[in-house]
């Protein structure tokens, strides 16, 4: 893969300014003017919008009884728990239906109900509801099946059902296409099927367990479940919800932040024993989402990708802290395996790039490796996009069958280039950023050949580059302590609230930079303000040290910077500091 100084280029998009609405909703609200900036980009114009965005309240979770199905689906249940027939969950491998089963596992346990679980093996059995399992649980006694993060596609499997006579009740947030016909079941719980009039449409499925796991619990308890069950069972669903990458607004912004708080005291043996895994300790550092995101999402991922899927749900069910700390530590195992294996593969791909002169001229990257491990290639994938600024398609041949994991860039409809070859594959799927597929081994050479061609035709137009979003012009001299504060109220930050950038022109280097493991650089930043004052702010730029020599940046340089405001907490030099995302000479 290019060093930092060959990367794609970076192109400054700066969001377009709204002053007067900005100013306006300032002025109303008390905000400072660039927070006022920040949420009027978001949609946020009214002041009572922007106290509720800033203040999530438990108030504003939506009833779950407006969820189509809902009301079959908790009667059903009910009966179920009445009767003390055995419940089958059917979950993902993932976090998202790992935390999923934990939530309605737990619900269905409250109400003295009995539950079983099925989480496949990604290796094995692959994603989605699978018929031998729905036989198997029906020759035990199992008469409802409820499938969480799953069964929007599951038309075979449903049919299984019916002619059994499992009665089904598939909970699932993957889209639908207009026009999509939906399986058969009891009830489907998903806030993107036809007539559901449910008004947060981006829900992970985590979150929708949680809406029945909330409909069923406080039917018997509207009370209890209000002030305690439902801010607990918060910390799992804002796991998911930021794991999943779903936009972070509405009712998801309730659930990840609420869930953060909750997340702060862990009480449960698995929690406890995670946040140890992963050297977290919220009593002293403010959780944050980042850390949910980087930290304890990855080590629960691990065992799907790696491994059994299955411990984890152990691990949140458990009350054996002894149990707890060994499935933690297991997890974290995994997830350094995870991490080896992927940095074995990537260092394969790099050298890949480095020699094949036509395959890094390419337009769409298709790198092939013999036996590397399917749990990691989506994460190649990505980790090609980043690195390139071109869409990747990274596959794994093992025993004459070749399995791939693509991930795109904007405006590239990477499900449509395999379209385009549809004919080779045993099975194909995804979306337009995010596809996989398996084929015979043979028919490699062909879809490589083939999808540089759909490339050189569809791409030909685009120069590789990273676009960064700029969201509001900001002076150094404006970072202070009370910003800094007042900006953390935008937490969490992810996917449809993400980080503020901030642009500021004319900063001067007050001394040279400072190189940092041959990567990294530090800076000191001078800004001259009004009245002749000047502010300096301490700088960092990770893999920036390449950019630095090439801008042959000294002492005096004058820079327009592209930046994050940090809170450094180092004991010795810690405060606040800026976090460089691009850099350029100051015309």
């Amino acid at each position: 893969m290019p060093d930092s100084h060959q990367r794609p280029q970076q192109r400054w998009q700066l969001t377009e300014p709204h002053p007067e609405a900005a100013a306006e909703l300032a002025k109303a609200a008390r905000l400072p003017q660039v927070l006022a900036e920040l949420l009027v980009a978001r949609g946020i114009t009214q002041p009572g919008e922007a106290f509720a965005f800033l203040n999530p309240e438990l108030a504003h979770l939506h009833d779950p009884r407006l969820m189509l199905g809902m009301e079959a689906a908790v009667t059903r249940l009910e009966r179920a728990i009445a009767q003390r027939e055995p419940v089958l969950l059917y979950g993902d491998y993932d976090v998202d239906g790992t935390t999923a089963v934990v939530l309605l596992k737990t619900a269905i346990e409250m109400l003295g109900g009995t539950v079983s679980f099925h989480v496949p093996h990604r290796l094995r059995e692959g994603y989605g509801l699978q018929s031998s399992v729905l036989e198997a649980a029906y020759a035990e006694g199992v008469r409802l099946v409820i499938t969480v993060d799953t069964g929007m596609r599951a038309f075979a499997e449903a049919e299984t059902a019916r002619k059994l006579g499992l009665d089904l009740i598939i909970t699932d947030h993957h889209l639908l296409e207009a026009g999509d016909a939906v399986p058969h079941a009891l009830a489907i719980l998903n806030p993107n099927q036809p007539g559901c009039a449910y008004p947060e449409k981006s829900l992970c499925g985590a979150a929708i367990a949680l809406k029945m796991a909330q409909a069923v619990l406080e039917r018997r308890d509207p009370a209890r479940t209000r002030e305690k069950t439902l801010p607990s069972f918060l910390k799992m669903a804002a796991i998911a919800t930021i794991a999943d990458a779903v936009p972070l607004r509405g009712e998801n912004r309730v659930i990840a932040t609420l869930g953060l708080h909750e997340l702060r005291r862990p009480a449960g043996a698995g929690l406890r024993a995670l946040f140890t895994a992963a050297a977290l300790d919220p009593s002293t550092k403010r959780l944050t989402g980042f850390d949910v995101a980087f930290r304890l999402a990855p080590r629960i991922n691990a065992a799907g990708r790696m491994d059994v899927a299955s411990e984890v749900i152990e691990l949140f069910s458990t009350r054996d802290a002894g149990r707890a700390a060994e499935l933690a530590g297991k997890l974290e195992r995994l997830n350094r395996e995870r991490r080896d294996t992927e940095a074995t593969a990537l260092a394969a791909i790099q050298a890949r790039l480095a020699s094949d002169a036509q395959l890094a001229e390419d337009r769409l990257l298709v790198v092939d490796g013999d036996g590397w491990h399917r749990g990691v290639i989506g994460i190649l994938a990505s980790r090609v996009v980043e690195r390139t600024a071109k869409p990747a398609i990274v596959v794994s041949v093992e025993d004459g069958v070749a399995h791939g994991s693509g991930r795109s860039v904007d405006g590239f409809q990477l499900l449509n280039a395999l379209e385009s070859c549809a004919d080779l594959f045993t099975r194909f799927g995804g979306h337009a950023f995010a596809v996989g597929f398996a084929l015979p081994a043979e028919n490699l050479p062909a879809l490589k050949r083939r999808l540089r061609a759909y490339a050189d035709e569809h791409l030909a137009a685009r120069t590789p580059e990273h676009v960064l979003h700029i969201h509001a012009e900001l002076p150094l001299d404006r970072i202070t302590p009370v910003l800094a504060g007042w900006l953390r109220k935008l937490e969490p930050l992810g996917h449809g609230n993400p980080e503020p950038v901030f642009v500021a022109r004319r900063a001067r280097l007050a001394a040279a930079p400072r190189v940092m493991k041959e990567r990294h650089v530090r800076m000191e930043l001078a800004q001259d303000g009004a009245a002749g004052s000047t502010t300096t702010i301490r700088a960092v730029g990770w893999d920036l040290a390449g950019r630095v020599a090439q801008l042959r940046l000294a002492q005096g340089s004058l820079v327009d910077i592209a930046y994050r405001i940090r809170e450094n907490d180092h004991p010795e030099f810690g405060g606040l500091e800026v976090e460089i995302a691009g850099i350029r000479l100051h015309n």
